[in-house]
């Protein structure tokens, strides 16, 4: 059957008997392609290196320029590009030798026009396919460049970097942050920019479940393991093999289930409840937490050993407050996206007051608060540019600020409140290096943190942890 007209692909046929690559190429016009032939391999070779052609197919035996020479110039104009050989059948090592050094396929002489244009079509549809998987592994890693990795700031150089040069490396990675400051996404751009992008990626937060529950989502169970076990399981452990499991939250974890963590990592096998055996497994684990492990582990209620086990790599993810410069590309980043998701708001961009507010606000709800914020006022606005009543108070509220006191009398309460979160902020969350240096305990510090946060309801939590 012929090819359709605009899938009609460009042959060059080379032959040093130029009867019998008119022969050929007449042929394939038949079938459909874009057939050319030539006798001078010296003007081949010059044609390929100028010419966007599809495929090429050749004699191995010429003057001047081989078909080994043209196989190289072709492949190195556009490695993708199919080449067939030509060959007589004294001449068969030669034309193995054309497979080794990338040739599609070889046909021996004599040989009918359809059985080259089977394999022109088989090849043709080999660089289709192949372009194709380039395509969606291109996508896989776009993927990655997910919104909270948007920015140019020094912070966020840095964190990409990291992200670049781990993403292949088989080892666990530690991802720390505040709530909100985007660490399932850098997860996610971790697994999508490596090795693993076409397995899958499986995401648990272990401060979600109950102990006992996510012992069996994480390694699996048995049938009859416990009540409601009617059948085997396989756990996340298992489900993500080949590909990468996030253990979002895992200072929540307890202390049984970090021992049996620990197991997993240093030896690849796991063992669902109720089992006798292990089995192996091949699963990327990456971790987050907004906790302070250290700390826990000197508290006694992180283990040591598991730490170390997570911590080949961390990635630190600095919050929003001190990521200023990248605030204008974050809030273009996420308009354009919930303009995407309500597509019947007017809104097109934000009223000088409005971005004023946005720019100055200190986000203690990160690049999540931001995103919420955005679509907010997407949502509510009824003009182009989305006022400064469509952006709620709370936003650019300045008195939250640690150590800004307008020139206002406060209590020595508030102001070593405040400064003890401006210290906290300053020493990146390290809570016993700030009490340290503030030279108190640790218990007096939360107590400090935890005042500024009495009343604010979810915003506020989980920050002096």
């Amino acid at each position: 059957m012929p090819r359709p007209a605009a899938a009609r692909a460009r042959v060059l046929v080379v032959d040093d008997q130029l009867a019998m690559a008119e022969t050929l190429a007449d042929g394939l016009v038949e079938k459909g392609y874009d057939a050319v032939a030539i006798a001078s391999s010296r003007d081949a070779a010059a044609m390929l290196e100028r010419e966007p052609w599809d495929a090429l197919v050749t004699d191995l035996r010429m003057p001047h320029v081989d078909g080994l020479g043209l196989l190289a110039i072709a492949k190195e104009a556009a490695p993708e590009r199919p080449v067939i050989v030509m060959t007589a059948y004294s001449a068969i090592d030669t034309a193995i030798e054309s497979i080794r050094r990338g040739a599609y396929h070889y046909v021996t002489k004599p040989f009918k026009v359809d059985e080259l244009a089977l394999f022109l079509e088989r090849a043709l549809a080999d660089r289709d396919l192949r372009r194709e998987a380039a395509e969606l592994r291109r996508a896989l890693r776009d993927r990655g460049a997910a919104p909270s990795l948007i920015g140019a700031g020094g912070g966020l150089r840095e964190v990409q970097d990291i992200v670049d040069r781990v993403a292949d490396a088989a080892v666990p990675v530690l991802v720390t942050g505040e709530t909100g400051t985007g660490k399932g996404v850098v997860a996610r751009a971790i697994h999508a920019r490596g090795a693993r992008a076409a397995g899958p990626f499986i995401a648990v937060n272990c401060a979600a479940l109950p102990e006992t529950l996510l012992e069996s989502e994480l390694f699996g169970h048995t049938k009859g393991a416990f009540t409601g076990a009617t059948s085997n399981r396989a756990g996340l452990f298992e489900q993500a093999s080949g590909g990468t499991l996030l253990l979002d939250e895992i200072g929540e974890m307890s202390p049984a289930l970090q021992a049996k963590l620990l197991h997993v990592l240093e030896s690849g096998r796991v063992r669902a409840v109720g089992a006798t055996k292990d089995r192996a497994i091949d699963t990327r684990v990456i971790a987050s937490t907004h906790r302070d492990l250290r700390a826990m582990v000197a508290a006694g209620t992180f283990r040591e050993d598991l730490l170390y086990r997570l911590d080949v790599v961390t990635i630190e993810i600095p919050p929003l407050r001190r990521r200023s410069v990248d605030l204008p590309a974050l809030i273009a980043h996420f308009l354009h996206a919930a303009k995407a998701k309500h597509p019947a708001s007017p809104v097109l961009a934000f009223s000088a007051e409005a971005e004023r507010r946005l720019l100055e606000h200190r986000w203690p709800g990160n690049v999540r608060e931001l995103e919420h914020v955005i679509e907010r006022a997407v949502i509510l606005g009824r003009s182009r540019e989305a006022s400064a009543s469509d952006v709620p108070a709370s936003v650019a509220a300045r008195g939250d600020s640690p150590a800004v006191f307008h020139g206002d009398v406060v209590p020595m309460r508030e102001i070593v409140r405040r400064y003890a979160a401006w210290a906290y902020e300053e020493l990146h969350g390290r809570k016993l290096l700030t009490a340290e240096k503030l030279g108190v305990d640790a218990k007096t510090l939360s107590k400090w943190l935890a005042e500024g946060h009495e009343g604010d309801g979810d915003e506020g939590k989980g920050r002096g942890r």
